[in-house]
């Protein structure tokens, strides 16, 4: 896409040094574009300005729930993608504040300094009428970024895989130190796993594309599978074998009480509620290959 004036487009990423935003910035790096790594301590994206030329990546401070920070790391910029998003709540970071509110932020800022495109990366099962608080807030956060800035991309990907992801490697941490893996209500709940670089590809897709404007795509890789098979699928990966063992929805719900008021919890309620509705594309949504991106398996990467 050309930018302001003929100069090199300038492009904004919130949260750019978690999993998917390194993703991200590398794509854009490859463009040629001027990339600003948005975090709430730009020390942690340091290791991003590898992926570029000298001083085309840079780490800049925003808080996700000060709107002047917002405005003083967008100004000058095309493109804002946010991908903020945290998985529990702690005493600081809740929901609300963080899915909820920070894009309708974003959104203003962007509609005020005159940013062409926006993306928000979301998740599958974001709805206002969900049981999960996760998913409401989610939500509440396109609809927040939405009615600042109608032009918004929406993307909502299902799990996302890769070599720093949080589900693979946390169940085959797991797996080392447990004497089994619990299956939650039986391990039936269905999942479209997606690869992070995929997901990266399909941000790059939509800023390419104009009709992309204002709408909402879900991703998902080529294979459904059960939370059962993709235990099956790790324990086959790591080749460290551990007993599969049902547990009730109920007897999950009492243990993530417990486990959640850890530091960094394993499960908590929330987490129970989500795991009760499958997480793939539904059949009506835009998907991946409407963005000429082609899904990568998970057997491949794995």
């Amino acid at each position: 896409m050309s930018a302001r004036a003929g100069k090199p487009t300038q492009a904004v990423v919130f949260g750019g040094n978690g999993f998917i935003g390194r993703y991200v910035v590398r794509e854009m790096a490859k463009r040629g574009w001027l990339v600003s790594v948005a975090s709430r301590d730009p020390d942690d994206s340091l290791f991003l300005k590898t992926a570029g030329s000298i001083g085309q990546i840079t780490p800049v401070f925003a808080n996700i729930g000060d709107e002047a920070s917002i405005r003083a790391a967008m100004r000058g910029a095309d493109i804002v993608v946010n991908l903020v998003g945290i998985l529990y709540e702690t005493r600081k970071q809740k929901f609300d504040a963080v899915h909820g509110q920070g894009p309708g932020r974003i959104g203003r800022a962007a509609s005020e300094l005159g940013v062409a495109k926006a993306v928000q990366v979301s998740a599958i099962g974001a709805s206002a009428d969900s049981a999960s608080h996760y998913a409401r807030s989610k939500a509440a956060g396109e609809a927040a970024l939405r009615e600042a800035f109608p032009a918004a991309t929406v993307l909502r990907p299902s799990i996302v895989f890769g070599p720093e992801d949080n589900f693979f490697n946390m169940f085959a941490t797991v797996s080392r130190n447990a004497p089994f893996l619990p299956l939650i209500g039986g391990g039936k709940t269905r999942f479209q796993p997606v690869y992070v670089a995929d997901v990266a590809d399909a941000v790059m897709a939509v800023l390419d594309r104009p009709e992309a404007a204002g709408e909402t795509y879900e991703l998902g890789g080529p294979r459904v599978y059960s939370f059962k098979e993709l235990m099956e699928l790790m324990q086959k990966e790591t080749g460290i074998r551990r007993p599969l063992v049902s547990v009730p929805w109920g007897i999950a719900g009492l243990q993530a009480r417990v486990l959640s008021l850890m530091p960094k919890p394993l499960l908590t309620p929330d987490q129970v509620t989500l795991l009760k509705s499958d997480n793939v594309v539904s059949e009506s949504a835009k998907g991946l290959g409407d963005l000429g991106v082609e899904a990568t398996a998970a057997e491949i990467v794995l």
